[in-house]
């Protein structure tokens, strides 16, 4: 089932690009417009979420192949290292929300300031330079605005989405008895928020409680 699951998110981003990219006209007063942007963006938090769930060998019990299909995933989010993340994910695991945390921000909880800090640490210039490989290779058979739009802007929605209900959410101070040992508290009891919201991460404790539930389990442990 997860390797199914992984799979559906994965053809679907790129099928749903292709369409856009291909079918979409770029018009800025219309909703349908709006609407495939966003969802492309949602489909984005999904490519980082089946990465995520792969980092926990929760995609697969084959080895091999719940590696492949994180490193797919993690490529094409914003051609990222899976094992960078990995190595950083455990660590928020192991120090979350403390100076150790790669994914914490100890200097400020300014919404802003921490995001850029977040695309600070992971943003490489290998990374640059396979999205600007890949960048030009799109030019070849569609619009630069559209490439803008359709590929870009969505991959930042997603990133943001993943660090607003997924990081930024569970673990702001103030840290509370109700948040321990993880330093992470959980959204309110909304599985349909929370599907839409980020993929049932809002229900982050949960998350941190039982790091082996995949993310289409989380909801049950609410």
């Amino acid at each position: 089932m997860g390797v199914l699951i992984a799979l559906s998110i994965i053809s679907g981003w790129a099928a749903h690009l292709f369409y856009i990219l291909s079918f979409v006209e770029i018009d800025l007063y219309s909703p349908y417009f709006y609407f495939h942007v966003l969802l492309q963006g949602y489909l984005y938090t999904g490519l980082f979420i089946t990465a995520h769930d792969a980092m926990h060998r929760t995609v697969s019990k084959n080895r091999i192949i719940n590696n492949f299909i994180g490193l797919t995933a993690s490529f094409l989010f914003a051609g990222m290292s899976y094992k960078k993340l990995k190595e950083n994910h455990f660590k928020h695991h192991k120090y979350p929300g403390s100076k150790d945390d790669p994914d914490f921000y100890v200097k400020s909880q300014n919404l802003f300031l921490w995001w850029g800090s977040f695309l600070f640490r992971y943003v490489t210039i290998f990374q640059i330079i396979i999205m600007a490989a890949l960048f030009n290779l799109l030019k070849l058979w569609f619009d630069e605005s559209q490439i803008w739009l359709f590929w870009v802007l969505p991959s930042f929605i997603g990133t943001f989405q993943l660090f607003f209900f997924g990081t930024y959410l569970p673990h702001k101070k103030p840290h509370d008895h109700n948040m321990e040992p993880h330093k992470a508290r959980t959204q309110n009891k909304n599985h349909l928020w929370a599907m839409l919201s980020c993929y049932f991460f809002g229900y982050h404790f949960e998350h941190h409680e039982s790091p082996k539930t995949p993310w289409w389990k989380l909801y049950k442990l609410k």
